[in-house]
């Protein structure tokens, strides 16, 4: 007899600017499959799970993402227990 035990990870998520306004919350935490390792592959996930994230995503080219408080790639291997945060491009002046 074959057994399939799916492995899940816990992850705080974080959104700023106009991502948590579209969203309608600034934090959340998660728990998801294993499989969805890189901020690319989750934000897929989110935006098959509600309307309001495939709106907040849809410009998913110009939202930067951090790990842990660090600028990363959305290809960065993402894992357990990560904070992530979505945000707009941040401009100084």
């Amino acid at each position: 007899m074959v057994s399939f035990i799916e492995k899940f990870i816990n992850m705080i998520i974080r959104y700023f600017s106009w991502v948590k306004d579209i969203v309608g919350k600034s934090e959340e935490i998660i728990s998801i499959s294993s499989d969805i390792d890189t901020p690319e592959k989750l934000i897929d996930h989110l935006i098959k799970k509600d309307e309001k994230y495939k709106k907040a995503f849809d410009k998913r080219n110009v939202i930067k993402v951090a790990q842990n408080k660090i600028y990363i790639s959305k290809s960065t291997k993402i894992k357990n227990d990560d904070e992530i945060a979505f945000f707009p491009p941040v401009t100084g002046g």
